[in-house]
């Protein structure tokens, strides 16, 4: 299913039936996908072909078939290339960075590649950024004395310079502790009031807590494209709780309380219907087990 949302605001990126080839591998599919101002989510198991999907928009791969336009403009171009960038914030899921530089450093380099060459208009550029991520005050600490979850912030930061009008997130949370999640959904949440930003992550709890809108990414190609509201409705009396775990679920496991949540098309005996959550509707979209295209059609009919 691909159903693009429209709210009368300017396209973002466009994606016209977009194949990427590695070798006889397909890790894209013939993709129609349109972005625009919002925080949207995308989802999908590993070798679904998210990072393929990032590292297009991010001008770092060209598609082997197919269209794409971003910011209007076409990344083949050498030119139009060069000025998405200037506008594109990106975060892929490894980040290197040099380890001998200063968080600061970092991200100053980062933003002198960015042309920003007045040095204090940089400078300024480069603390506010550190401050919106909470690393202002190890700003001159080394790269390779920062916790994981540091440098990764610091990597946050230098996606965020000159408030970009895409921002593109590789699994952006990653080494994050819950107060900072937290903190990072308000800036993105925020960033999404006047840019695009894309959000690939595992963590649904990310994606129902922050976006409106949620892409599930699934062997290259898209299975579900809406309101992440309507996709949670489509697990509506489809999870369960039960005393006993039940086979024929297509996912369960033991909660806290020492019953079973199942998500599950039938009811298992003794069952009680329970709430459903993203990853609950998640699952069922991916049918949880070798049946997952079956169950896909069945969700989207």
């Amino acid at each position: 299913m691909s159903t693009s949302l429209s709210t009368g605001t300017s396209t973002t990126v466009r994606f016209d039936a977009v194949t990427r080839r590695y070798g006889k591998g397909i890790a894209l599919d013939r993709l129609d996908l349109v972005l625009q101002p919002g925080v949207t989510g995308l989802l999908g198991p590993n070798g679904a072909g998210k990072t393929t999907l990032l590292r297009l928009l991010a001008t770092v791969l060209p598609p082997t078939e197919g269209a794409v336009r971003i910011l209007g403009m076409d990344p083949d171009e050498a030119q139009d290339r060069t000025e998405i960038r200037r506008r594109l914030g990106y975060l892929p899921q490894e980040a290197g960075h040099p380890r001998g530089f200063t968080a600061f450093q970092f991200v100053d380099y980062v933003a002198a590649l960015k042309e920003w060459t007045d040095r204090p208009e940089r400078h300024a550029e480069v603390g506010r950024v550190l401050d919106l991520v909470g690393m202002r005050e190890l700003a001159g600490k080394k790269m390779r004395r920062l916790s994981g979850g540091q440098r990764r912030r610091v990597a946050l930061a230098q996606a965020f310079i000159g408030s970009p009008d895409l921002l593109v997130l590789d699994e952006p949370t990653n080494g994050l502790d819950p107060e900072q999640r937290a903190s990072l959904r308000g800036v993105l949440s925020e960033a999404g009031r006047h840019s695009t930003v894309l959000l690939a992550t595992h963590q649904t709890e990310d994606v129902a807590a922050l976006c409106e809108r949620v892409v599930v990414l699934d062997a290259g190609r898209v299975r579900y494209d809406g309101p992440v509201r309507e996709l949670v409705a489509r697990a509506a009396g489809r999870v369960w709780l039960a005393d006993e775990e039940s086979r024929h679920a297509l996912s369960s496991w033991r909660v806290g309380t020492g019953r079973y949540r199942h998500v599950a098309h039938e009811a298992p005996p003794g069952a009680e219907l329970a709430e459903p959550t993203l990853e609950d509707a998640y699952l069922l979209l991916r049918g949880g087990r070798a049946d997952a295209d079956d169950a896909a059609a069945e969700m989207t009919a």
